[in-house]
Parts: C-alpha cells; sequence; structure tokens
C-alpha cells in the first residue's frame, strides 16, 4: 500500500478515477429522476420546486463523499465508493419515485436518512482508516454485550407490528447488530484461532468444545431474543456470517456442515413453535392456497415483475400500489415492474461489484482481525441481498428482510453505509512506517555489548 498524499493537491489527483465514475453515475442517477419528474407531470400532477430537493440530495450527497475522502487523503478502493453511490442515489430514487418521503415536508425523517448515512460512514471512515481498525478489538466482550441489550430494549420497549417486534416509531435498532455482532464474532475467533482449529476424535470430527463454549453460549442467549422477536431474517443473517467468519479464522470447514446441521435443526424447531415462520413457508410452498390472504403480498410482487418483462413498463409508470409494503420488502419487485428484467439484472451486476471489491479489501489486509471484520461485513450484506431478492422471486421463503442500499428504512441504510465505512477504511491500508525504520520480525531486539574502540585498554 502506498504512502498517503502528502497534501489535498495530491489526494485530488490521486482519486481523479473516482470523480470520474461519480460523474458517470450521477448521469445515471440525474436521467431517472428527470423521467421519474416527466412521469409525474404528463399524469397531472402539480409539480412546485420540491421536485428537486430529491436530485439536490443525491448531488449533494456524492460531493461531500468525494470530497470528504480528498479531505482525509484516502487511500480507498475507488471504485467500491462508485458502487456505493451509485446504489444509495438508485435507492433513492426508487424511494422517490414511490413517494415513500415528501421531499416538501422538512420535518419528514427519510429526506435525511442518505445524508445521516453518508456522514456516519465518512466519519466511521476517518476514525478506522490508517490501520486504527484494530483499536474495536479492544473492546472484546463489550460488543457481545451490547448485541444482547440491543435485542433486549427493543423486546422490553417496542411494539408488535406484521409479526415481529420493533423499537418504538417502528424504527429497527437491531440493525446495529450486524455492526456489534460481526466485530464481536471477529475479535473472538481471531483471538482464539489456534485453539479453534485444533478439532479431535477419529477424522478430526469433533470442535473444540472448550474454546467454542464461550461463543455458542453468546449464540444461545442471541438466537433466543431474536427468536422472540421473530427476527429470523437477522438471526439467518448473523448465523452465516458466524459461520463464515470461523471457517475463514481457524481454516476448518468441518464448522460449515456442522453450523448447517444445527441451523437446520433450529430452523425446524422455530417453524413449529410460531405460526408466523409457519405461514410464510406455507405461503411459499403454495401461494395459490390463500392468494387474498396470507400469499397476496407474494402474488402481487411476481405479477408486477411479469408484467415489466424485458425492459419494464417505464419509470413511473407502473402500478407499485397493488403490493402491500413494496417501498420496503419488495421494492425489488417494483424495480422488475418499472425496469424489467435489464434492470433488475444490472441492479444485480452492481451489488455484485459492491461485493467483490468487498472481498478484495478484506483479503488485502494484513491483520488477521482485519481480515475476519472485513470478511464478515461483506458476508452480512451478502446474504441480507440473499435474503431479499430470494424472498421476492420465490426462491426461498419471506424473511421481512430489506435490499441494501435500496429499500425504505433509515435505520438499515445508516446502517449498512456505517459497515461500508469500516471496508472503506480497512481497503485505506495500514498506517505507513516512519521513514528511517525498519520492521522486525522478531519485537524483542537481542541487545549486544558496544564494540570496544582501539584505544579503550583493560
Amino acid at each position: 500500500m502506498s504512502a498517503p498524499p502528502p497534501d489535498l493537491r495530491a489526494a485530488w489527483a490521486l482519486r481523479a478515477p473516482e470523480r470520474e465514475l461519480l460523474a458517470w453515475g450521477l448521469l445515471c442517477v440525474g436521467l431517472g429522476f428527470a423521467m421519474a419528474i416527466g412521469s409525474a407531470q404528463a399524469a397531472g400532477a402539480r409539480l412546485g420546486a420540491e421536485v428537486l430537493v430529491a436530485p439536490a440530495l443525491q448531488l449533494g450527497c456524492v460531493v461531500v463523499i468525494h470530497l470528504g475522502l480528498v479531505a482525509l487523503r484516502c487511500r480507498g478502493d475507488q471504485l467500491l465508493t462508485a458502487c456505493i453511490a451509485l446504489l444509495a442515489g438508485f435507492g433513492l430514487l426508487v424511494r422517490y419515485r414511490m413517494g415513500a418521503f415528501d421531499p416538501g415536508d422538512p420535518t419528514d425523517p427519510g429526506l435525511y436518512a442518505l445524508p445521516l448515512g453518508v456522514t456516519a460512514m465518512l466519519v466511521t471512515c476517518a476514525l478506522a482508516m490508517r490501520g486504527r481498525h484494530v483499536r474495536l478489538a479492544t473492546a472484546g466482550w463489550l460488543w457481545a454485550a451490547l448485541s444482547l441489550a440491543l435485542v433486549a430494549v427493543v423486546l422490553a420497549l417496542g411494539q408488535r407490528f406484521r409479526g415481529a417486534i420493533y423499537g418504538v416509531g417502528l424504527v429497527t435498532p437491531t440493525e446495529l447488530l450486524k455492526i456489534t455482532a460481526v466485530v464481536f464474532m471477529a475479535w473472538f475467533v481471531d483471538r482464539h484461532a489456534k485453539a479453534l482449529g485444533e478439532w479431535r476424535g477419529p477424522g478430526s470430527m469433533w470442535p473444540p468444545l472448550r474454546a467454542l463454549w464461550p461463543l455458542a453460549g453468546f449464540w444461545a442467549v442471541l438466537a433466543a431474543l431474536l427468536l422472540w422477536q421473530r427476527d429470523l431474517g437477522m438471526l439467518a443473517v448473523l448465523a452465516t456470517v458466524q459461520l463464515v467468519v470461523l471457517v475463514a479464522g481457524s481454516g476448518r470447514r468441518g464448522y460449515l456442515w456442522w453450523g448447517l446441521g444445527l441451523g437446520g435443526a433450529l430452523g425446524a424447531a422455530a417453524l413449529g413453535l410460531f405460526a408466523h415462520g409457519q405461514r410464510r413457508l406455507a405461503a411459499w410452498l403454495d401461494p395459490f392456497a390463500d392468494p387474498t390472504g396470507a400469499s397476496w403480498q407474494i402474488l402481487q410482487g411476481l405479477s408486477g415483475m411479469y408484467s415489466g418483462g424485458l425492459w419494464g413498463e417505464g419509470l413511473g409508470a407502473g402500478n407499485p400500489e397493488y403490493t402491500p409494503i413494496a417501498q420496503s420488502d419488495f421494492i425489488y419487485a417494483v424495480i422488475g415492474e418499472e425496469f424489467g428484467f435489464v434492470g433488475c439484472v444490472l441492479l444485480v451486476v452492481f451489488v455484485l461489484i459492491l461485493l467483490w471489491r468487498g472481498l478484495l479489501v478484506a483479503e488485502r489486509t494484513r491483520d488477521r482481525f482485519g481480515r475476519l471484520l472485513g470478511l464478515g461485513l461483506v458476508s452480512a450484506l451478502a446474504c441480507q441481498t440473499l435474503l431479499n431478492l430470494g424472498g421476492v422471486t420465490k426462491l426461498i421463503p419471506l424473511t421481512g428482510i430489506t435490499l441494501p442500499l435500496i429499500s425504505q428504512g433509515g435505520t438499515s441504510l445508516v446502517t449498512v453505509l456505517v459497515m461500508l465505512g469500516l471496508v472503506l477504511a480497512l481497503s485505506d491500508g495500514p498506517a505507513p512506517r516512519t521513514p528511517g525504520t525498519r520492521r522486525t520480525t522478531n519485537p524483542r531486539r537481542r541487545t549486544t555489548r558496544p564494540r570496544q574502540r582501539p584505544d579503550q585498554t583493560q
């Protein structure tokens, strides 16, 4: 990794490729806003100056991202930054078209989700870059306690909606588990990597229970709380991250098979205990058994995607209002209806580029804690994306989880941008060494007696 730019002029020149990519992204999203505004005008809507709020918001966020990284003299991945800006801008466009927020109402919290998320991303990057991410490992078990406290507070003070328990105002503080729990997992596996890799028994088929029991105890409490909350999607995301981090940190693929077996048993038990999960499974297996009840949402989403065809109905020309809660869980169905199969494929391609760059960042991180942290964060985003797209397209049962950077949900958007801020910080690389110093393989330097000068006698 090269040294950071010596001044702002050098940092500006260093991030010139990013500037070009951001400009192309702004052009594409800007054309989308023009189409949405034109479609609304053709439908007879009375338009005022407020129609420019959302495009100005997107422009301002992109400028702040770029200038912020230049001011920080960040050496981070520029293609990753461009993908973040493009996907976040596209999500803002789709939410604007669906009326998820009122651009003319300055008190609407939906207006401030993206600016708040961008600010949080830059602050996170500034605090964790130059190798400072290792300070996260100093908290250790505090991250586990914070994770359990988040769920406990939601259960104690939250309200039930659509079968699950949410925070006050239907916010989802448990989204922060994708940060707190992942940091704890990366720290624990990094600290106990050697012990976790020492399997025993014939063919080394038994994991080291003595090393695993603290992590297993944490997971037993966390899984019980999430099941009580009915947040099966979050439980699936964190379980996937834990398996990935265990396999990567210990080098033992056996954790994958044990995890799949225990996860299958836990899933079967959850379905047997909770009617909420049974209804979703039944709607997935046979949606036409209750087409106007439990299966109404998924059938309307599939119908909208089918009507979109190859090229889509056109931005603003679809009927997403027929799909319940389309701006959140089923926003991918709206994209399929108005942008068609081509639009869906392009969205998936850019998401895959984002995940690919994130995996490269994790692979290139020098310290093991950083590698596991980056891998865990990217795995969480990948699993969340798969659960959302799979549920909308009927590949898997619905989990009620949002599509990162696209769906409505301020807590989810801010959390995802903080996660990506950590990934950007990892891509910046370690702190540069002071000129004139040498790296030593052994921190305990050998001391020698000073050589005696010729004029010194006994």
